[in-house]
């Protein structure tokens, strides 16, 4: 739409043809724009929808606006219509003629009467210029500017509905639609609402997309964020807040059922290790048992720690797990599953700590007994295997050491008196180098 020239002195012929070709051209291009209005899928789904909230206020202040905009533009094409009968009275206007075009063209020449508009006023009431007003006068320049404003109101409001129409409704039933076959799926793998919180989240997720598309239909301006600082008719976008949310959640929602998917395929190989591991627990645990007793029997003074019982806990539960995969109880089974493996493997972990606990004292014992011999080993290979001192501290040790209960601590002095005592021969004999019994060293450590 365009906007006349402001009023100035009378014009002349050349101003007035001028004027003319140009309210043509603008008369046109209004029409054109009123035609595209009208016509507008938007509008069209307006007319026919039943609206709610915010866009049914508008609406209706948009349909006033919009008949008073085609009373303005009747108004405008009468007084040019009226401008180029005048000016076809004569080939050459008079003054008299020129006087009446400058005051046609440029002057509040054009009245619309109240009665032709009362019924689109009363909802607009920016469009009064007071109370009390029968008709209101306007100059062609200030009637295309009003009708710009009208124009550019209305199709803000239509453009903006028809947007969140072609955006939001088509994209919520595609998103319901993945929505159904989740629930089908979720059904098969015994994920159900009021029995996992994923079913719960399904029929969440369904209540929140029916009421949205509900809303969006009714009231599309709810759902609709202008663009700040723009004053292009329909500068803004979809506000898509509710439906990125719940499609966030429905994708939750998927990958949790694709997880169960996952545990029917593969339960049965993890029971099998969940069995075994438990299994080797209970092996581990019955050995370190067995160990204890042999522990109390051979070491004395020494504390030897007890040995719990198998994991009666975690065999109920891996019994509770391979029933809910006999019943496919899936959902259940999958949280179960991942419980019991972290569980097992900590088990397993614990068995062999314990184990290596119990006989840590006859670890000790071991290292003494080898380490007396690998001794015994080295004096013998210089010579000094008859040794009445060797001998004698040989012989003391090897009693504590072979003998049951043997007492660590008193076996290790003896062991380390032994050690001294062919450490001092090994240096008279000129062995040498110190540290192993290898390189001629007799002061090792337990």
């Amino acid at each position: 739409m365009g906007v006349t020239d402001p009023a100035g002195p009378v014009m002349d012929r050349d101003e007035v043809d001028r004027a003319l070709a140009r309210l043509g051209a603008e008369h046109e291009a209004i029409e054109t724009s009123l035609l595209a209005l009208q016509d507008h899928a938007g509008r069209r789904l307006l007319e026919g929808a039943e609206l709610t909230g915010v866009t049914k206020e508008r609406w209706v202040a948009t349909e006033a606006s919009i008949t008073l905009l085609w009373a303005y533009f009747d108004a405008y094409a009468g007084a040019l219509r009226t401008a180029r009968e005048i000016r076809a009275r004569r080939r050459w206007s008079s003054r008299e003629d020129l006087v009446e075009l400058t005051e046609l063209l440029r002057g509040e020449s054009v009245t619309v009467a109240d009665a032709a508009t009362a019924g689109a006023t009363a909802n607009a009431p920016t469009l009064h210029a007071g109370p009390g007003r029968l008709s209101h006068r306007f100059s062609l320049a200030s009637l295309v500017d009003r009708m710009n404003e009208l124009y550019a109101s209305g199709l803000d409001m239509v453009v903006a509905a028809d947007a969140v129409w072609s955006a939001l409704p088509a994209r919520i039933d595609l998103l319901a639609a993945e929505l159904q076959r989740t629930r089908r799926l979720a059904h098969s793998v015994g994920v159900r609402p009021g029995e996992h919180p994923a079913g719960d989240d399904l029929e969440r997720i369904t209540r929140t997309l029916t009421r949205l598309r509900e809303e969006v239909v009714s009231d599309p301006l709810a759902f609709w964020v202008p663009t700040q600082g723009s004053s292009a008719p329909g500068g803004g976008r979809p506000d898509t807040t509710v439906y990125d949310r719940e499609a966030r959640a429905l994708e939750e929602v998927r990958r949790e059922i694709d997880a169960v998917l996952t545990v029917r395929q593969d339960a049965e190989q993890r029971l099998i290790k969940l069995r075994d591991v438990l299994s080797r627990a209970d092996r581990t645990l019955a050995e370190a048992r067995t160990a204890r007793g042999e522990v109390l029997a051979k070491i004395a003074a020494t504390e030897v720690p007890v040995v719990s019982g198998p994991p009666t806990a975690l065999h109920e539960q891996l019994a509770a797990a391979a029933e809910y995969r006999r019943q496919a109880q899936w959902h259940r089974l999958s949280p179960l599953l991942d419980s019991l493996e972290q569980k097992a493997e900590d088990e397993l972990l614990r068995a062999r700590e314990s184990l290596a606990a119990v006989t840590a004292p006859l670890a000790v014992r071991a290292e003494l007994r080898g380490r007396l011999d690998a001794y015994k080993a080295k004096v013998a290979r210089h010579g000094l295997a008859e040794d009445p001192l060797l001998v004698e501290r040989y012989d003391a040790a090897r009693r504590m050491l072979w003998s049951a209960p043997c007492d660590l601590r008193v076996a290790e002095q003896a062991v380390l008196r032994y050690q001294q005592a062919a450490g001092e021969l090994l240096g008279t004999t000129r062995v040498p180098g110190r540290g192993t019994p290898e390189d001629g060293d007799g002061g090792g450590k337990s």
